[in-house]
């Protein structure tokens, strides 16, 4: 059974905390204009841990406070915060494509409270503004120019939607569903500045992580290039990587065989 409790972060801004399961708590972040919903889908609850989500600011429940602090470094501060004040660390923290940058930055500059990371479907490695993004941001953009109905038109017979509709069909419906997500200026916000910001990590940093490991990707996505899950492999030294289904191809078995790799590399913790 799925649960929810308010945090207040240090400005006052209210967050959502979606929580399920039994057992050790396993903070576990949703992507870019995402909610809990998507980390409530593949995550293994027979694997003994409780699912916690922090949705981050303007994503979910959770209110966005101050639109100027929309930022990577933001959310993993808010969850340290959490942490500090409600679990008692280390812990397992991972994500999906943003949540997956999130848990990096947090295994770098906070490996206090990481026992175990999670890298799903990264969207970054460790450079800002990644080309990948770039359509992300373009729809960013559109929002803030052109009305919704017309934004959405442009983007979809412009040369980036007309790539991704031969190429990864799945992003593009979760591109185009971003011109009717509210509220719309929250929406363009998170698109431009998320996707032009970045872990602000090293790739020595990343190579010095020592925790178990795990990196999950797949192919036929262009926002979370099979590559990125690859390199991020090769680096951090003892990773497990699990590549799974793409959703273009199955989203069942997607779903499948994201809970089996997660649920296998927690119940050897």
């Amino acid at each position: 059974m799925r649960r929810a409790r308010p945090f207040e972060t240090s400005d006052g801004t209210i967050l959502n905390v979606d929580m399920a399961g039994e057992g050790a708590s396993a903070i576990f972040q949703h992507g870019l204009c995402g909610d809990a919903a998507q980390t409530d889908e593949v995550f293994p609850l027979e694997a003994g841990f409780r699912r916690v989500t922090i949705e981050a600011r303007g994503h979910g429940h959770s209110q966005a406070g101050n639109l100027e602090r929309l930022s990577i470094a933001t959310f993993c501060d808010d969850i340290a915060a959490y942490i500090e004040k409600n679990l008692t660390p280390p812990i397992v923290i991972g994500g999906i494509s943003m949540g997956a940058a999130i848990a990096l930055r947090l295994a770098v500059k906070r490996p206090d409270l990481v026992k175990a990371l999670i890298i799903a479907r990264p969207a970054w490695l460790t450079a800002p503004e990644p080309e990948n993004m770039a359509p992300n941001a373009e729809v960013g953009r559109l929002l803030k120019t052109l009305p919704p109905d017309e934004a959405k038109t442009t983007f979809l017979a412009g040369p980036v939607g007309v790539r991704l509709a031969a190429e990864a069909p799945d992003n593009l419906a979760s591109l185009a569903g971003f011109f009717s997500r509210t509220p719309l200026d929250v929406t363009a916000e998170l698109l431009t500045r998320i996707s032009n910001d970045g872990p602000d990590v090293t790739d020595e940093e990343v190579g010095n992580i020592a925790v178990p490991t795990l990196i999950i990707g797949h192919d036929r996505d262009s926002i979370h290039p099979l590559g990125h899950a690859c390199a991020l492999a090769e680096r951090i030294a003892g990773a497990r990587f699990v590549q799974i289904t793409s959703k273009t191809v199955s989203r069942p078995q997607y779903l499948a065989d994201f809970r089996l790799a997660m649920g296998h590399f927690l119940k050897e913790l």
